[in-house]
Order: C-alpha cells, then structure tokens, then sequence
C-alpha cells in the first residue's frame, strides 16, 4: 500500500481559504449588497448576511484538517470558479420565498467546504506518484501568501531509486534539523534507513521508522 509522509507541517490557525482568490472581494461585496433583495421575509437578511460576512471565518471551522491548510493555485481556481457559478446562479432568480435563500446559502458552503477540503487532501495523495522528496508551490490559506509543502513519494520502480529516494530523504532531514538546532541528526532511530538495511525495507517499516523519530 503506498504511503504518504509530508514532512515538516504544522497546524496554523487559518481565516479560510477562498478569500485568497483574486475574485473574492468583488463577488462577496456584490453578494452582501444585494441580500436585501432575495427573499420575501425580512427575517432572512441579517441571517443571509451574516453567513456571507462569516463565509471566510466559518469555512476554516468546518474543515477539520489535520493538516495545514495550504492549496495550488489552480485548485484554488477551480475551486472559487466552481463556488461563483452556484452564487451567481442563486443571485439570477428574483425574490424567494421564507427561509430558501439562507438554505442554499447553507448549502453552497457546505459544498465549498467539501471542495476545499479534497482540493488539498487530493495534493498530498499526488506525491504518492512520484519518488522521493517532492515540492509543490501553494497558497497558504492563514494569510494568503505563497507558500509551499514538501512530501516524500513512495512511487519508486526499483531499488535502485528508492535507495537514492532515502538517501535524498535523510540529507533532507538533517539539512532541516540543523536549520532549526544548528547541529546535525545522528538519531539511531535512522538506521534502519542505512546500508546494509535498505536491501529488506519495507515501505511500512520506513514509515514506521520515520514516525518514530
């Protein structure tokens, strides 16, 4: 079974994700000014803009990763893309009736929680395909700057490269534990990631090894 091992994340608080996109601004201000005329009750405005006014807010409390909430541009398009359409197709009807607008509302943000969500697991699952360290540019959701996530693929076709794989693999490691101590990693919880034990790793043993540490 291939493994996956991001290295060196930590959760960080977050305000949301789709707030990062370019278009954001612009489209939720139109949303917002425009609430007041969506629904026949007055009773649904303030509840309507309050969803609106939070989306950001709410969308980082539903998420739920376990994992920092770091997206690729164009996920994050494909994403916001996909969240304007429905918005723009719920703000072409005219008025609605009693509690139908704040509904799908609701229902928008669910949907768009769900395509955050995957849009980021889906990029970690992508470094299975590859072999060894393996760097993607993203966006950091915590304050929308350029950021980027480092994994480990397990995606190998021979010895030959997993070998190399896990020797980029312990370079890396001590390269980032002497960036934060300034002294190198001699951990004896590594050696089974040293010659002469490669020849019987197992995936599951690296990354039972790895997660020790």
């Amino acid at each position: 079974m291939a493994l996956l091992l991001c290295l060196g994340l930590t959760v960080a608080l977050a305000r949301g994700c789709l707030h990062c996109h370019r278009n954001f601004s612009e489209k939720f201000s139109f949303y917002r000014h425009h609430v007041n005329l969506k629904s026949w009750w007055v009773g649904d405005i303030p509840v309507s803009g309050s969803l609106l006014t939070d989306w950001s807010q709410d969308t980082m409390k539903e998420l739920h990763l376990a994992i920092p909430a770091e997206i690729t541009q164009e996920k994050l398009d494909q994403v916001a893309n996909a969240v304007y359409q429905k918005m723009d197709q719920l703000y072409q009807g005219k008025m609605y009736f009693p509690g139908y607008f704040p509904n799908e509302l609701r229902a928008i943000f669910r949907e768009q929680v769900h395509l955050i969500q995957n849009a980021i697991i889906e990029s970690r699952i992508d470094c299975q395909r590859h072999c060894g360290i393996f760097r993607y540019e993203t966006i950091s959701c915590t304050n929308c700057t350029d950021s980027h996530v480092v994994c480990f693929g397990y995606n190998c076709e021979s010895s030959a490269q997993w070998e190399t794989a896990v020797q980029g693999l312990l370079l890396y490691i001590n390269k980032w534990h002497k960036q934060d101590t300034n002294t190198s990693l001699i951990s004896p919880s590594f050696t089974c990631l040293e010659p002469p034990h490669l020849a019987n790793l197992t995936l599951e043993n690296a990354s039972e090894c790895l997660t020790q540490h």
